[in-house]
């Protein structure tokens, strides 16, 4: 552990220090940006007297930061903002997330957390395959590999070829990435002839997209690697908010740092832990954008706020199945595309790469799942058909198609195609 007195605080005193800080926040927020404290219509921090007070606090939601393009509920004066990350919307109007010293610190001490969980120490050399720019992710590895005195590899997105070079040549031991880059690194590799086998490469860090479990496996067998499942996001500091451990058994999620619900989507009703719902965060020690109960539209559940075996007393989250905005509807059934991915990688002949096509066909819906396999046998291609309507309750077709015959993109995998209206 990079931290552990932290990361192993009995559940009464974190549950008191998030209290504290959580108070802190709102006093922050009140002395700070006026137009942002009257979201909480005069409530003051000691009005707060316990966790459960924080259901009297409203939501805020992704197009409200929009609107509050460029600083307009940031907390602290612009000299004291040494740079801003952002994410971009479908509107076209990115949030911006302002960042103090103070603010880069704490993704420092987090990462540093993360990196420690994932079995990182000195000795390791930590290639860095996210951006080095207005998205967090490569950022975020850095600092935390430099808390814990890493050998960094700070190469960013793209140029596979180099990337399998470096793996070779600076005897990289660890892979921070975007879930899907590894199956690309997979697929170069097998063209080119690399034997992946005969790198140092033992962990895998990987995160910013939903990937299964079968997908996980896949990735473990073909790099021979550990794999361990990173979360995070802009607008609440960056990546690093949680990260699995060696057990596997869920994503501790920092307490001492965050604060965390799970909620119905649709009534905004707080569930009890091991109810599956929409991810809920505040934050409790950030000072350029402090959020109070940031709706995350990440879909999960709460699998235990008890002492893990690796340790650690920070609640733990089940991988997350998708995001509300993900969810997709077919013949009147609602499912998420890991779902789909689920089931097709769960059949060995079946390589990652796969395109699921929703639209309409003479007024009815129709879905096409395009998928990559060793083997175009019709008896798979049937099993397929019938494994999903079995498990999601629709028939869709599915189409098996020779490797390489999906387009490859740069950056985060398209798996969902919108078709025009026929």
């Amino acid at each position: 552990m990079y931290q552990p007195r932290l990361e192993t605080l009995p559940r009464e005193e974190l549950e008191k220090l998030q209290l504290k800080r959580l108070r802190r926040t709102l006093r922050h927020i009140m002395e700070n940006n006026a137009t942002y404290a009257l979201r909480f219509e005069g409530l003051a921090p000691e009005d707060l007297k316990d966790l459960s007070d924080l259901k009297k606090l409203p939501f805020i939601t992704k197009d409200e930061l929009r609107e509050a393009y460029p600083f307009k509920l940031a907390c602290a004066p612009k000299e004291d903002f040494v740079r801003f990350h952002m994410s971009s919307g479908t509107t076209g109007t990115p949030v911006i997330n302002p960042y103090t010293r103070a603010d880069v610190e704490q993704w420092a001490e987090i990462m540093a957390r993360c990196l420690s969980a994932a079995t990182l120490t000195h000795k390791d050399v930590l290639q860095i395959t996210p951006g080095f720019g207005l998205f967090n992710g490569g950022f975020g590895f850095h600092y935390g590999a430099e808390r814990i005195g890493c050998f960094v590899v700070p190469i960013g997105p793209g140029r596979t070829l180099m990337q399998l070079k470096f793996i070779k040549d600076f005897g990289t031991t660890a892979l921070a990435a975007i879930s899907s880059y590894p199956l690309r690194l997979i697929e170069v590799a097998k063209a080119e002839g690399f034997d992946l086998s005969q790198t140092r490469l033992r962990v895998g860090i990987f995160g910013a997209e939903v990937w299964s479990d079968e997908t996980r496996k896949f990735i473990e067998r073909e790099l021979g690697i550990e794999t361990f499942d990173i979360i995070g996001m802009t607008e609440t500091g960056g990546v690093g908010l949680g990260i699995d451990c060696v057990a596997h058994d869920g994503i501790h999620v920092w307490e001492d740092h965050y604060l965390i619900e799970i909620v119905d989507p649709e009534t905004g009703e707080s569930l009890p832990d091991g109810e599956e719902g929409e991810l809920v965060v505040t934050t409790l020690t950030r000072e350029g954008l402090p959020l109070v109960r940031y709706r995350t539209r990440d879909i999960t559940r709460i699998i235990s706020r008890g002492r893990c075996v690796c340790g650690r007393t920070m609640a733990r989250l089940a991988r997350i199945k998708g995001r509300t905005d993900d969810m997709l509807k077919v013949k009147g059934v609602n499912f998420y595309p890991r779902q789909i991915e689920e089931i097709l990688m769960s059949h060995p002949e079946i390589l990652p790469d796969y395109l699921i096509r929703i639209g309409k066909k003479e007024g009815k819906d129709f879905i096409e799942i395009l998928v990559e396999s060793r083997t175009l046998d019709e008896s798979l291609k049937r099993r397929l058909e019938e494994e999903i309507y079995n498990y999601l309750g629709f028939r869709a077709e599915v189409v098996l198609l020779p490797k390489g015959k999906i387009p490859r993109r740069e950056g985060k995998a398209v798996r969902v195609e919108k078709l025009e209206k026929k």
